[in-house]
């Protein structure tokens, strides 16, 4: 279970929350305040998981709040401006909401916060053993609730990552899904699939060339992350020895 806490400078509308967060089987709630000192303190405590939070509150704002909790608990902005959507995202919430807020999509946002804060559940799990059993293949979500397109392995190039889609690319087509990069990495094999970057995920036999800290496929130039160099470079120098 998901520990989850409202917080809304307009009751009502954390109300709405607190009914949404019950009605979803894996979230629980903690709480709701109008209060975001009050929240700050049950966060700081170790108490929330998730905390659905408003934007345009009086003493301390949204924004502020995600700069001093400092990571310790995951956000999913609510708000009535679409403006600070960006500066939301540049912060590491893990979606936005925009008032009024359907359940359909509040479901979808609290999806995305339970695949980050439990990556491998059992059926992730059941995949992965699937695929290393002779799976060439994945099926990547379309662009409507039953559609998914088959890509095989051996087509990717690379993958993108942009905010709440990832771009799949191959030789002939861009594929857009609405998926977190991070649920895509759990699915794919490695090798050939590493990632390089916190924005990309590239297949290491489409790789042409390497210069310093870039990778080029095809004539993409793809960086190379500072978090993953290590790692990455390790893969490379034992390829080339075999």
């Amino acid at each position: 279970m998901i520990r989850c806490l409202a917080v809304d400078d307009e009751s009502y509308a954390s109300d709405i929350i607190a009914a949404f967060i019950n009605k979803t089987p894996f979230l629980e709630l903690v709480g709701t305040t109008t209060n975001a000192f009050e929240a700050l303190n049950l966060v700081q405590e170790g108490k929330v998981d998730l905390v659905f939070l408003d934007i345009q509150m009086p003493e301390l704002t949204g924004i502020q709040f995600l700069k001093i909790c400092g990571g310790k608990c995951k956000v999913i902005l609510t708000t009535a401006y679409p403006e600070y959507a960006l500066e939301g995202f540049e912060l590491d919430v893990v979606d936005y909401l925009l008032k009024p807020i359907s359940y359909e999509r509040f479901y979808k946002a609290a999806t995305k916060a339970q695949q980050i804060l439990a990556p491998v559940a059992p059926v992730q799990r059941e995949v992965t053993q699937t695929q290393a059993q002779g799976n060439d293949f994945i099926f990547i979500k379309g662009d409507t609730k039953n559609k998914f397109i088959k890509v095989n392995y051996d087509d990717i190039l690379y993958i993108e990552g942009l905010k709440n889609y990832v771009s799949v690319y191959t030789a002939t087509q861009r594929i857009i899904t609405y998926q977190a990069l991070r649920e895509l990495e759990v699915e794919l094999p490695k090798p050939p699939f590493y990632r390089i970057h916190k924005s990309y995920i590239i297949s290491i036999e489409k790789i042409k060339m390497i210069d310093g800290n870039t990778v080029y496929i095809n004539d993409q130039a793809i960086p190379i992350g500072e978090t993953y160099k290590e790692e990455f470079f390790k893969v490379v120098r034992e390829g080339k020895k075999r």
